[in-house]
């Protein structure tokens, strides 16, 4: 029996198209979301007291990180196969899947983790509007989220490495 040529409609290139764009897309609503609680915290706590500008940065920009690991994986699926320029038509329909099967840690777990992260980021403010000393403590509360992303980020790269390794 001769491979599919397409499955579900979808020819290999576009399910690997399909699953870089929804690792950037779940990436990127998450850090938007993230950094929008972290930010809306923020704000308030700087009209009360500007100077602490510089401790809130870091715990209002930390959940921007799995926007990109959703980039990161994106570009990296149009670099390991070859897809820049529409050169990659000939992915088989079943690697295409794989492609997008493995791009499905980072664009689910990143889009949620920013989200919590950002909660996080929230709460950890609150801490440097008491104590601005404590800056460095606080960021430690939010990066702990981030090991989940980081985790699926390195999944997803092993299996797309798979992948690549397995057409070659």
């Amino acid at each position: 029996m001769a491979e599919p040529t397409v499955i579900l409609g979808m020819t290999g290139y576009q399910w690997a198209l399909l699953g870089g764009g929804v690792a950037a897309i779940g990436g990127g609503i998450g850090s938007a979301m993230g950094i929008t609680y972290a930010a809306q915290v923020g704000a308030g706590i700087l009209t009360e007291d500007p100077d602490k500008f510089g401790g809130l940065l870091p715990i209002v920009a930390v959940p921007g990180t799995q926007g990109i690991y959703g980039f990161i994986t994106a570009v990296l699926v149009l670099i390991f196969f070859n897809l820049l320029g529409g050169k990659g038509a000939d992915i088989a329909a079943r690697t295409g899947v794989q492609i997008f099967i493995a791009c499905l840690p980072v664009a689910f777990l990143c889009c949620v983790s920013a989200i919590y992260q950002g909660l996080t980021s929230a709460a950890a403010a609150g801490m440097v509007a008491r104590r601005t000393q404590e800056a460095g403590k606080a960021l430690i509360l939010p990066a702990l989220v981030e090991t989940y992303a980081v985790l699926a980020l390195i999944v997803t790269i092993l299996m797309l490495l798979s992948i690549r390794a397995s057409i070659a």
